[in-house]
């Protein structure tokens, strides 16, 4: 089938279909993995273990590394020669406003995750500082703020935003078909990349997005459901959390139906509506003063120490505080960086280079900065200040307990409580709803800008994930989680590096040296494979 451009040119229109290459490997392997976890918990927990130190042990200093470098890149990228590049036809603007395309990066990335760790990771630091520091000081309490900040910062963004700019420069610049982790290759490997070889990287990277989605269902359940235990007496346990899945599922099942237009961008918007309201009442009614102090204080800390805080191994003293935090914390990115990028560069059509990289990394840190600034600050005030001892309260019941006793003991903590069980909903039905349509596109042939895939697909991936959360939470427990992430950012370091040098051939192909202080759009002939630099002025 085939039809005119608006050139006049005869091009190739195919429709979506789904790739069974992908597909069915992926449907096989994930669930080769996901059923013998749900049959036996414990072993799964074991072999989980011996991942993450074989690993970490090795190759910790690996992520840290790579990360910083990522950062690097990605201001010379924004500020060089090709920062000016729009990713999208000439003449052809942003699909999405702003705001949209803040709103959508923002929650697909990070949500409820962003809400558990905000809130729990300066407690985490208050019982085991950094540095050797001494527990229970100031500099502990000081510390403790910080490095959520830093942990939740550039680095991370910088780790999502690295893949996306080649992913979104091959399907909107150099109009690939596909939206998958492969098409970074195909300006240099050609057909090999559409070949076994490329398969291999698509079905490694659907797992991965899997790892990141399931880890953050293993986090967000069992924290929503002390929540509703604590507001309205529920037994809490794994039937309140399947209950909780469940109804998650649904949600952001109907999400992914509506597709990205009527239903996640709505869901995203209507989540940083409520993710702010929520922000600025703890603001207001906890201790601002403390809060803004702190959050000051903190910035200055990462600021002075931001080379170190990056870098750190603890190579004499090794105890285990770079492994345990940072370490997971650049691997757990990483191995979420295909999906959020794939996702990224889904809605980043018609924007340029500099406006992906800044908006991912500046937009997301100062969102992030935001929830650490404000719920924890306001955590740790009531662990410095409040009649419970929330360390004590941890080490006793739990971080999920004492995120929910935490937001219960706000003013009009029974009215904060539901309003605050509804955002955990639509916070992670956000990046739910975001993995189903990544899924969905990679395992479909064809797609271009403007189509979706099948409806059919979208929710059978909205399915899996839902297994794969539960299987995370039978087995229980930190460590498993952060094996899942070091396990599979590990190959993700050389894939998006090799993925990035692909890129930057083929930018300097079509580009050569561009125009700094003007936007410029490639003309791109798929018949041909040629191109031609244009100046464009898309207002």
């Amino acid at each position: 089938m085939s039809a005119s451009n608006s050139d006049g040119k005869r091009v190739s229109l195919q429709e979506p279909r789904i790739d069974h290459k992908i597909f069915w490997p992926s449907i096989i392997i994930l669930l080769a993995v996901i059923i013998p976890v749900l049959m036996n918990p414990v072993k799964g927990g074991e072999i989980a273990d011996l991942v993450l130190w074989g690993i970490m042990g090795k190759f910790g200093w690996m992520y840290m590394v790579f990360g910083f470098a990522a950062l690097l890149f990605l201001a010379w990228l924004a500020f060089g020669p090709y920062g000016n590049v729009k990713l999208g036809k000439p003449g052809e603007k942003p699909e999405f406003s702003l705001i949209s395309f803040i709103a959508m990066l923002f929650c697909g990335g990070i949500g409820v995750d962003l809400i558990y760790w905000s809130v729990i990771e300066p407690i985490y630091y208050m019982d085991g500082p950094p540095f050797g520091i001494a527990v229970g000081t100031a500099e502990a309490a000081e510390w403790a703020a910080a490095y959520g900040i830093f942990h939740w910062g550039f680095v991370p963004w910088a780790l999502f935003a690295l893949p996306a700019v080649p992913l979104s420069y091959a399907y909107y610049v150099r109009r690939n078909h596909t939206l998958r982790l492969s098409i970074m290759f195909k300006g240099q490997f050609g057909k090999l990349a559409d070949g076994i070889a490329g398969k291999i990287v698509d079905i490694f990277a659907l797992f991965a997005i899997m790892a990141g989605i399931g880890i953050a269902l293993a986090f967000g359940v069992p924290m929503l459901s002390a929540t509703v235990s604590e507001a309205y007496g529920f037994s809490e346990g794994f039937n309140l959390n399947i209950v909780i899945i469940v109804i998650w599922t649904l949600i952001f099942g109907t999400s992914v139906y509506r597709g990205l237009e009527k239903g996640i961008k709505v869901l995203s918007l209507v989540n940083v509506y409520l993710g702010f309201a929520l922000l600025l009442f703890v603001l207001i009614a906890g201790p601002t003063h403390f809060i803004v102090n702190t959050f000051t204080n903190s910035l200055g800390l990462v600021a002075q120490n931001f080379f170190r805080m990056t870098l750190w191994t603890d190579p004499i003293a090794q105890g285990g505080w770079p492994e345990g935090w940072t370490m997971f914390f650049f691997a757990w990115w990483l191995a979420c960086a295909p999906f959020l990028s794939l996702f990224i560069a889904r809605i980043s059509r018609g924007r340029t280079i500099r406006e992906v990289v800044l908006g991912t990394v500046v937009f997301g840190s100062l969102g992030a900065w935001l929830h650490f600034a404000i719920y924890g600050g306001y955590g740790l005030n009531v662990e410095l200040y409040g009649v419970e001892s929330l360390t004590s309260l941890m080490a006793e019941h739990g971080a999920s307990a004492t995120i929910a006793a935490i937001f219960a003991s706000l003013p009009f903590g029974k009215v904060v409580m539901p309003l605050f069980i509804v955002l955990m909903f639509v916070f992670l039905a956000t990046t739910l709803d975001s993995g189903a349509y990544v899924f969905s596109s990679i395992t479909t042939e064809n797609l271009g800008p403007d189509q979706e895939p099948a409806r059919w697909n979208r929710l059978l991936w909205s399915a899996i994930m839902a297994l794969a959360g539960t299987a995370l939470l039978m087995i229980g427990g930190l460590e498993p989680i952060q094996a899942l992430a070091v396990a599979c950012a590990f190959p993700l370091v050389f894939l998006i590096t090799a993925g990035v040098i692909c890129f930057l051939k083929d930018i300097k192909q079509d580009c050569g040296n561009c125009i700094k202080t003007q936007e410029i759009s490639i003309d791109f002939d798929e018949a041909t494979n040629s191109s031609k630099a244009i100046v464009d002025n898309r207002n």
